[in-house]
């Protein structure tokens, strides 16, 4: 059986959180079973929010503290909880932070830029530079740095399992000089080639314009509801209500069939990498 491990709440303000809530719960008399039962969420879930490493959800919040009899005491925290986990991302960004690393499916619509997951340091440095033009260069510098470290989750071979489609825009209006946007694809491509990835590209003349004004993610995993993450310029939104996530699901599969088969996919990405090296293809 594996030991128990003891909760530093000191280390962190998430450490802190988790280390209340195994508390109460012991106090209680319960088990972590017993806890989550009624719930969306599994045992080892609510086991990685005592241990401080995963964020506790709204919804479980409010389950917990019905349960647990805690006058809504994990409810109140959650926000503290959320703002200390975030660093240099968004305070809206925070609940796909956490949940990123933990999934098993991760399925992505892309409109506007390369998803941050699969952007090159020069590419993320030119969105960052271009939405947040005030930023110092150290800010800067620890923006990207959060970006490269999200992407390590592509080092395990097999998980998640992730699938995204591009609008064929992102591939022809460049953001970054040319050699610049030539690393960029070619580092898709590299993923692809690896069987890390799926990409698929959605043509200008598709038939099917579904959410073109915004991106979408969609995660699924082995412990808890999937999870839908809108996003515009400067806000998103992350929804775990399972009946509408479903909803959106429809419109993405519109688009993963209207876009051109993996295959082809990957060609016209290695294709425009080339123009851009050759000089066909410029700012």
């Amino acid at each position: 059986m594996a030991s128990r491990k003891e909760i530093d709440g000191s280390a962190s303000v998430p450490a802190f959180y988790g280390k209340e809530l195994r508390w109460k719960r012991e106090a209680a008399g319960h088990t972590l079973q017993e806890t989550v039962e009624g719930s969306y969420f599994g045992v080892s879930y609510l086991s990685e929010i005592e241990r401080g490493e995963r964020r506790m959800p709204l919804e479980l919040a409010r389950h917990v503290d019905r349960f647990l009899k805690t006058d809504g005491f994990f409810e109140r925290r959650c926000e503290d909880v959320q703002k200390a986990r975030r660093g240099v991302h968004a305070e809206y960004f925070a609940q796909v932070l956490e949940a990123e690393p933990r999934a098993r499916v991760i399925e992505r619509w892309s409109n506007a830029l390369i998803p941050g997951l699969l952007q090159t340091p020069a590419y993320a440095r030119a969105v960052i530079n271009s939405t947040h033009p005030l930023d110092l260069p150290t800010q800067v510098d620890a923006k990207i740095d959060g970006r490269m470290q999200r992407a390590k989750l592509f080092d395990d071979p097999r998980k998640p399992e992730y699938w995204t489609i591009l609008h064929e825009s992102l591939l022809r209006q460049p953001i970054v000089p040319p050699t610049e946007m030539a690393e960029q694809l070619d580092k898709i491509a590299a993923l692809a080639r690896r069987r890390r990835i799926v990409p698929q590209v959605l043509p200008w003349n598709a038939p099917t314009r579904a959410f073109m004004e915004l991106s979408l993610m969609f995660m699924e995993f082995d412990d808890a509801p999937p999870l839908l993450y809108t996003e515009g310029p400067y806000h998103g939104q992350a929804i775990d209500d399972p009946a509408l996530v479903k909803r959106y699901h429809k419109a993405y599969d519109r688009l993963r069939a209207a876009a051109l088969p993996p295959e082809a996919s990957l060609a016209m990405i290695e294709d425009a990498a080339e123009d851009y090296r050759n000089g066909k293809l410029r700012n």
